[in-house]
């Protein structure tokens, strides 16, 4: 039986592709919905015409059989699943590619590929399921470094353990959404985590980038259902004490966590897990402006009912996602639970949300106004390749804000975006919608759809990301909520951190990682500024 392999420039599998036909059909449709972007698709350049820069380091012989230099290995593992990925994969330009792609069995195999890369002087990127959207997978180093690994976690893809006592799980770092779900299902246990690249990212990957999920108040990150991690480094484990809660110091898994595979790498972790919901019950609320849903999102947050959905749309994105008719904002509730009926809560939302003028249409999460939203919500990253294709701009921008400042700073990013769309593209759409609520902010969420200059894409894309991104620092917003940092984002991360918070975080790195071979570029730069090459 033939494996099936992952697209070498977009989202999913080879095998699931459409045709010249259905992609041709797919743009027309779009193109009238959205009023631009070409009803002739362009083709990816096939990989058999892909120049690849030629390897700079080969695995050595105990590795052979885990390590791959091949065409296909090495193209797919360059880039994550940005919009500038995409695009650069589109067209075939692979300039910054791993020289050998390897591919771990287990712990004793990381251990010998960090072994082999820290004598070499190669870097080394963690890759779990390479849906990065910040630049957190791709190679790009420098000349100092011998050549550049990428380490797929994707065969340590098990649940090894169950604490049904506890509710817990220790699972593997490479196991992704649909895996880990389908193994903890066994046990009528899940850990109900579906951020929107489920279906390909990784456990490990959720960790290392502090991966917002399903829950969109209380525990809304990986974090939440952490109890501990393991990852190996140059220097050795690193491994935390499995615990419900510690105030001994600063925590050791809470600085794996979000630390993006600078740290180590994540072979495991102890996970809270639950039993699966048996109760639901949700609605979709009617506000006339966005600035009414915002007061009535937020009285929800603070009403202390804890949703598990709370994403308030705006009416721009309604229509653009079919969830409305663009005359009004919708607030998408949801409840569940798998002890209790949750329709009280629900009323009481609805009654809140009533109080700031909002409408109910009580429901369910899967039919209506929010069933709609929700399977657009899904279909993003594949429509992404078909937009790549027809020469359509589509990206996004996330951040948080506390609520007295909300309405404010999301109107000044919206300006901010909406201008420099208007400069580089000349029409498109800039929307807005809440992802995660809390009892002080929200996570605002900005999609860009606009017609693209086939061939300049990347070049309009920059100055807007500068404008949205330039604009969410001088905000006092976060540079992400849930996207990580990754090479993308380091420009405005250096301006959020303090600077002794970034001088403790260099100090970590060159103590557990003295070569500084784990993932470069991301996070922080060496404290020489420059990797220790082996004598």
């Amino acid at each position: 039986m033939t494996a099936r392999r992952r697209k070498h420039w977009g989202w999913g599998y080879e095998d699931e592709q459409p045709t010249d036909d259905e992609l041709r059909g797919a743009c027309t449709a779009i193109a009238a919905h959205l009023g631009f972007g070409s009803t002739e698709p362009e083709s990816p350049v096939a990989l058999e015409d892909v120049s690849l820069p030629e390897p700079r380091l080969a695995a050595p012989r105990e590795l052979a059989g885990i390590c791959d230099d091949a065409a296909h290995a090495r193209a797919s593992h360059a880039y994550g699943k940005s919009y500038r990925d995409v695009v650069l994969a589109f067209r075939g330009r692979f300039e910054a590619v791993p020289d050998v792609v390897a591919r771990p069995r287990d712990e004793g195999d990381v251990e010998k590929v960090l072994a082999w890369c820290d004598a070499a002087g190669a870097a080394v990127i963690p890759y779990g399921g390479g849906t990065s959207v910040v630049g957190g997978v791709e190679p790009r180093i420098d000349a100092a470094y011998a050549g550049a690994v990428s380490l797929d976690l994707g065969a340590l893809d098990r649940v090894l353990e169950v604490d049904e006592i506890s509710g817990a799980a220790r699972i593997q770092a490479g196991a992704s959404g649909p895996a880990l779900e389908s193994q903890l299902a066994a046990h009528e246990l899940t850990l109900r985590h579906y951020p929107q690249s489920f279906e390909l990212s990784t456990l490990g990957g959720w960790i290392a980038t502090r991966a917002g999920g399903h829950f969109a108040t209380l525990e809304t990150h990986i974090d939440d259902l952490v109890e501990s991690v393991r990852a190996l480094t140059p220097s050795g484990v690193w491994s935390s004490r499995r615990l419900p809660g510690s105030g001994a110091g600063p925590s050791p898994d809470r600085l794996l966590i979000g630390s993006e595979g600078t740290l180590g790498v994540i072979t495991e972790a102890w996970v809270r897990v639950r039993r699966r919901p048996s109760h639901r019950a949700g609605a979709s609320v009617r506000f006339g402006s966005f600035a009414d849903g915002l007061e009535g999102a937020r009285a929800v947050a603070q009403s202390g009912l804890y949703p598990a959905n709370c994403r308030l749309i705006d009416a721009a994105e309604a229509r653009t996602t079919g969830a409305g008719d663009g005359s009004a904002a919708i607030l998408v509730l949801g409840f569940e639970s798998a002890d209790h009926p949750v329709d009280a809560g629900l009323k009481r939302a609805l009654q809140l949300c009533a109080q700031h003028g909002g409408e109910g249409e009580p429901g369910s999460t899967r039919s209506g106004a929010a069933g709609a939203w929700r399977e657009a919500f899904l279909r993003a990253p594949y429509l992404r390749d078909t937009f790549v294709a027809m020469g359509v701009l589509s990206e996004t921008f996330e951040t948080a804000i506390t609520w007295d400042r909300a309405p404010g700073f999301i109107e000044s990013a919206l300006e901010a975006a909406r201008a420099a769309v208007a400069e580089q593209c000349g029409a498109g759409a800039v929307t807005c919608r809440l992802t995660h609520v809390y009892t002080d902010g929200a996570a605002p969420y900005f999609t860009i759809l606009a017609p693209a200059r086939r061939g300049e894409e990347l070049e309009q894309w920059e100055v807007i990301k500068r404008a949205a991104s330039d604009a969410v620092i001088a905000g006092g917003g976060t540079i992400t909520h849930h996207h990580a940092v990754g090479r993308d984002h380091r420009p405005w991360y250096d301006l959020q951190r303090p600077d002794p918070f970034a001088a403790a975080l260099r100090a970590a790195k060159a103590a557990v990682d003295p070569r500084a071979i784990l993932n470069p570029g991301v996070l922080v730069d060496p404290l020489t500024g420059e990797p220790a090459l082996p004598a």
